[in-house]
């Protein structure tokens, strides 16, 4: 049955599709574990205080979306989004402080993971050059789940840092998340703001390129 995709194609976006779910999953008990250290008990209540990635994923956004990626780009790129967290701040000892936190933990992680495959992928190359294609992988897919959670749009991690960096109120905050799906697509395919967007990622690609090289 020929289903648009050949077996090259359908294996690299296999590939992409794990690194990506990995990569999700690493972000998401971030995100978790930092709200449950903060005082608040819902995480760990349903679940998400945990690497399993059946907790994490959201049906469209860590399983139709991706897919659909994988036939548009021919297995050559995936993304998409996981289950949100939204942590009840009224548990904080802190509530600003804990907000940021929170929100700081996910991109944090997906750093953490970068510079850990940028340095360990390097000493690897040394015995298996082939190894590259599976970390310019990592390198896409934690890249753009840093930047894309960071846009200053609410829900976002980047939408809430914005609302305690300009003193946002709460109502209006929970206003603009409404729309905040919709504005988060419009930076992706409006063509000055993908272009920003696109610089950003190059260059942190840039930079964690240049540590995967210190190691070869």
């Amino acid at each position: 049955m020929d289903i648009g995709l050949t077996m090259g194609e359908l294996r690299n976006g296999a590939i992409f599709y794990i690194i990506f779910i990995a990569s999700l999953c690493v972000r998401e008990y971030a995100h978790a574990w930092m709200v449950d250290r903060l005082g608040d008990p819902n995480p760990a209540a349903q679940g998400r205080v945990s690497m399993n990635p059946m907790v994490h994923m959201d049906l469209i956004g860590s399983v139709i979306f991706p897919l659909v990626c994988i036939f548009i780009f021919k297995g050559n790129f995936v993304f998409g989004w996981g289950a949100m967290l939204i942590p009840n701040s009224s548990f904080f000892e802190n509530r600003r402080r804990g907000e940021v936190l929170a929100a700081l933990a996910g991109p944090f992680a997906n750093f953490v993971l970068l510079l850990l495959a940028s340095v360990i992928g390097g000493l690897v190359h040394r015995f298996d050059p082939s190894t590259v294609e599976l970390y310019e992988r990592i390198l896409i897919v934690n890249v753009l789940l840093i930047f894309l959670n960071i846009i200053p749009i609410p829900p976002r991690d980047g939408g809430v840092l914005l609302k305690h960096a300009v003193r946002m109120s709460e109502e209006t905050y929970l206003r603009i998340a409404q729309w905040g799906f919709l504005f988060w697509i419009a930076v992706i395919l409006i063509p000055p703001l993908s272009k920003l967007l696109t610089i950003a990622v190059l260059r942190m690609g840039d930079a964690f390129g240049q540590i995967y090289n210190l190691f070869l």
